[in-house]
C-alpha cells in the first residue's frame, strides 16, 4: 500500500486533537461570546435584583400597612373593654410588670393559654418542623408553583416561606401551571425585610454548567439552540448558557452557509470548558464521529476480502475515491477503478454516486479498507475476441504517449504499441508527442500478439505499400524532384518527395558560391525546395539529395576569374573577431582574415563597406577564396615606390649622358675653366647625394 492510502484511516477525536484544530478560532470566539454572555447576564441579573427588591419593598410596605391595621383593631378592642362594666371586687387583678414584650410571663393569664402541656406542644412542633426540608442557601432544591398573579410565581419550596420569583424567568416555559415543580436557587433564607430570596435563572445556569462539566468529563450528550453566527463558527444556547461551536465542529464535511444552522436544535459533546469565566467549546462532529467509529468497528468487524459492498463516492483525489460504507470510509485506488486507463477518477465517477464495490484489503488494526471496482468485470484480455489475431487490422484510441510511440486501447483494458518505426515507411525520425494526441483513434495492423504475456504491437505504416520497393523506377539517381521541407538540423535538410520518401541536401550541397552557418538561412520548413536524386540506398532506405546541382560548378570559371594576385572590388557582409566574409562580383563569397582588413587610415573594415582586395588563396577542391585589402595597399604603395625609383633611375641616366656630351666637346686644355667646372659640379653633386638617399 502507498502511503497515499493513509488518507483513509479515521482519527478519534479527542478534546486534545479538538483543541489543537480550533485552538486560533476559539482563542477570539470565545473571548468576544464570553463577554457578551457576561454583560448579558449581568445586566439579566441586575434586572431582575431590582424587579425582586421592588417587590419585596411592595410587599414590606403591604405588610406594615397591615400591621397598622391591626394595631388600630387592638386600640379599638381596648377602648370597648374599657367601656365595659367593671370587674367584680373579689376577681383578682393581675400584676402586669413593667417588662419587655418577649419577657411577659403568659402564666399569669389562662386568657390565651394552651389547653396543651410543654411536653405536648413540643411534641406537635417536632412534628411539625419534621415535614419542613432543611434548606440552605446557595444551593438548587425543587419548588412547586402555588400560584401565578400580577407578573409574579409563587413557589413553595416546602420551608416556612414561600419565595416571590418574576414571571419574565420562565419565558421558557410558556405552559407554566400551578402545581408544576421547578428547580430554583436559594438566594437569601430570608432578606433584610425577612423575605425567600429565590432565582430561577441561576438554578438553569447551574444545572447548565453541570451538564456541560459533566459532559466534558464522563463524555455524555447534551442539547442546544444555535441562537446566532459569529466570527469562526457559532454560538449555541445550551440549557441558558451560551457556548461556542467553531465552524470546523460544526460536521465530518466542510460546512460553508453558517446560516442554515441558525436557529437548529443540536446534540453536542463538549470538547473544552473554562472554568474561570465558565464557558466552554461544543462539537457536534465529535458526536458524529463517535457514531461512525461503533457503526465502523461493526462493519470491520464483519469484512471479508473479496466482500461485495454498496458505498456511496465520497471524496475524488488525484490518486483515487473515498467511498462511504455506511460508516466508515474506504479507498477506492485510480487504477482499481478501471480495467482501461484512465487519467482522472472523475471521468468515471461523481460525488455522491453509489456504486457496489469488492473489498481487496483491509486492516483492522489501522482500519483501513482498500476497494475495487474494476475486480467486478471479467479481465479484458481473457475474454478477447479470437477474431483478433496477428495481422488483423484493429481500431484503437491513443491512451498513453511516450518518447518510444504510443499506445492505442482497442478495448477497455485491451491496449497495443505503435512504435515510431511503425507510424511511416521514412526513415526521417518521428517525435511521438507531437505526431500523436490523446484521444486520437487509428487503424493499426497487430503484428504480434501475446494473450499470456498481454501484450500486442501494432502498425499503422503496414496498412500501406512499402514505396521503397517502386524506388529505383519512380527515383532514378541522377532525377530532378520537388519535394518540401520537412525538418532543419544544423548539418542539412530534410525534404519528403511522397509519403514514406524523402532524404537530406546536407549543408554544403545547398549552394556553389555562398557558405551557411545554418539551414534556416536557406530555407523554413513547409517550403518547397528542388532538388536532384545523388544516391539511393535500398538497404539503409536512404536518398542523398542536392539543390546545388541543378546548376553547373561555377568553380571552373571562377579560377580564371578570380586568380591568385588578381584584384577585385568587395563589399563586407558580416565580420567577427576571426576576420569578415565578403562579396565578390557574380555573388561569390570569400573570406578576410582580421589582420587583412585594415585600411589605409589604419582603421578596420566595417560591414557594408566596399573595398578592393587581392586574391592571395583560390582553392577550387575546397571551394575557398581568400582576400586581403591590406596586401592590396601594399602593392599599390610599391608600385608606387617603383615608379618614383624608375623616374630617378631615368634621370640619372639622362644627367650621365649630358655629361659625358659635354665632356667630349670640350677640349682638355679648357677643363680647368672654372664657369664650365661649375656647370658640371652643379649637375655631379646632387646626383650623388640622391643615390645616398637610395642606399
Amino acid at each position: 500500500m502507498s502511503e497515499e492510502k493513509n488518507n483513509q484511516e479515521e482519527v478519534e477525536v479527542t478534546p486534545e486533537t479538538v483543541e489543537q484544530e480550533v485552538a486560533e478560532t476559539v482563542a477570539e470566539a470565545t473571548e468576544e461570546a464570553t463577554k457578551e454572555v457576561a454583560e448579558e447576564i449581568k445586566a439579566e441579573v441586575e434586572t431582575t435584583e431590582a424587579e425582586e427588591e421592588t417587590k419585596v419593598e411592595e410587599a414590606n410596605a403591604e405588610v406594615e400597612t397591615t400591621e397598622a391595621s391591626a394595631e388600630a383593631a387592638e386600640t379599638s378592642e381596648t377602648t370597648e373593654e374599657d367601656a365595659a362594666p367593671k370587674r367584680k371586687s373579689n376577681q383578682p387583678v393581675p400584676v402586669v410588670d413593667d417588662t419587655p414584650h418577649d419577657e411577659f410571663d403568659w402564666t399569669q393569664t389562662k386568657e390565651h393559654a394552651l389547653n396543651y402541656s410543654e411536653e405536648e406542644i413540643q411534641e406537635y412542633l417536632k412534628e411539625y418542623e419534621a415535614t419542613l426540608s432543611a434548606i440552605a442557601e446557595h444551593e438548587v432544591v425543587d419548588a412547586v408553583v402555588t400560584n401565578i398573579q400580577d407578573g409574579d410565581v409563587i413557589l413553595d419550596i416546602n420551608s416556612k416561606a414561600d419565595g416571590l420569583v418574576s414571571l419574565s424567568e420562565f419565558r421558557d416555559t410558556p405552559d407554566l401551571k400551578i402545581g408544576d415543580k421547578i428547580p430554583v436557587y436559594i438566594e437569601q433564607r430570608e432578606d433584610a425585610h425577612g423575605q425567600l430570596i429565590l432565582s430561577r435563572r441561576k438554578a438553569k445556569l447551574l444545572k447548565a454548567w453541570e451538564d456541560i462539566v459533566d459532559s466534558y468529563e464522563n463524555g455524555t450528550v447534551i442539547k442546544g439552540t444555535v441562537v446566532s453566527k459569529t466570527k469562526g463558527g457559532l454560538i449555541v444556547d445550551a440549557g441558558g448558557l451560551e457556548t461556542f461551536l467553531p465552524g470546523s465542529q460544526i460536521d465530518i464535511k466542510p460546512i460553508i452557509d453558517f446560516d442554515s444552522y441558525v436557529g437548529k436544535t443540536m446534540e453536542f459533546k463538549v470538547v473544552k470548558v473554562n472554568q474561570t469565566i465558565k464557558n466552554a467549546v461544543v462539537s457536534h462532529k465529535a458526536l458524529i464521529e463517535s457514531d461512525l467509529a461503533e457503526q465502523r468497528m461493526a462493519i470491520i468487524a464483519g469484512l471479508e476480502v473479496g466482500q461485495v459492498l454498496e458505498g456511496h463516492v465520497k471524496n475524488i483525489t488525484d490518486f483515487g475515491a473515498f467511498l462511504d460504507l455506511g460508516g466508515v470510509d474506504g479507498l477506492l485506488y485510480v487504477t482499481d477503478i478501471s480495467w482501461g486507463r484512465i487519467s482522472h477518477p472523475s471521468e468515471v465517477l461523481s460525488i455522491n454516486q453509489k456504486i457496489n464495490v469488492v473489498v481487496l484489503e483491509f486492516d483492522e488494526a489501522r482500519k483501513r479498507i482498500s476497494l475495487g471496482l474494476k475486480q467486478l468485470l471479467p479481465q479484458p484480455w481473457e475474454v478477447l475476441s479470437e477474431d483478433i489475431q496477428e495481422g488483423s487490422t484493429v481500431k484503437g484510441k491513443v491512451v498513453n504517449i511516450e518518447d518510444y510511440g504510443a499506445f492505442l486501447e482497442i478495448e477497455p483494458g485491451v491496449e497495443g504499441l505503435v512504435h515510431v518505426s511503425e507510424v511511416s515507411w521514412s526513415n526521417q525520425p518521428i517525435n511521438a508527442k507531437d505526431y500523436f494526441k490523446i484521444g486520437q483513434e487509428y487503424e493499426a495492423k497487430v503484428v504480434t500478439l501475446d494473450r499470456e504475456a498481454r501484450k500486442m504491437s501494432l502498425s499503422i505504416k503496414q496498412l500501406t505499400k512499402d514505396p521503397w520497393d517502386e524506388i529505383d523506377d519512380k527515383y532514378p539517381v541522377g532525377s530532378r524532384h520537388t519535394g518540401i521541407v520537412k525538418n532543419l538540423t544544423p548539418y542539412g535538410v530534410f525534404v519528403e518527395l511522397e509519403e514514406g520518401i524523402g532524404g537530406m541536401v546536407h549543408i554544403s550541397d545547398l549552394s556553389w558560391t555562398k557558405r551557411y552557418s545554418h539551414p534556416s538561412e536557406f530555407t523554413k520548413v513547409g517550403n518547397e525546395i528542388d532538388v536532384q536524386i545523388l544516391e539511393v540506398n535500398k538497404d539503409t532506405r536512404k536518398l542523398s539529395l542536392g539543390h546545388k546541382q541543378l546548376e553547373e560548378n561555377p568553380w571552373d570559371t571562377f579560377e580564371n576569374v578570380f586568380p591568385v594576385g588578381s584584384y577585385h572590388q568587395a563589399t563586407v557582409l558580416r565580420r567577427d573577431d576571426r576576420g569578415a566574409i565578403v562579396q565578390l562580383p557574380y555573388g561569390l563569397e570569400a573570406f578576410a582574415p582580421y589582420k587583412h582588413l585594415k585600411k589605409e587610415d589604419n582603421t578596420v573594415a566595417e560591414v557594408d563597406d566596399t573595398l578592393t582586395f587581392k586574391v592571395i588563396e583560390f582553392n577550387r577542391d575546397d571551394k575557398r577564396i581568400i582576400v586581403s585589402h591590406s596586401r592590396y595597399l601594399s602593392d599599390i604603395q610599391r608600385e608606387a615606390d617603383d615608379a618614383v625609383k624608375q623616374e630617378r633611375t631615368k634621370e640619372r641616366k639622362q644627367t650621365q649622358k649630358a655629361i659625358k656630351r659635354q665632356q667630349e666637346s670640350v677640349e682638355k686644355s679648357t677643363l680647368g675653366d672654372l664657369e664650365g667646372f661649375s656647370e658640371l659640379k652643379g649637375l655631379v653633386v646632387p646626383e650623388q647625394k640622391d643615390d645616398k638617399k637610395e642606399k
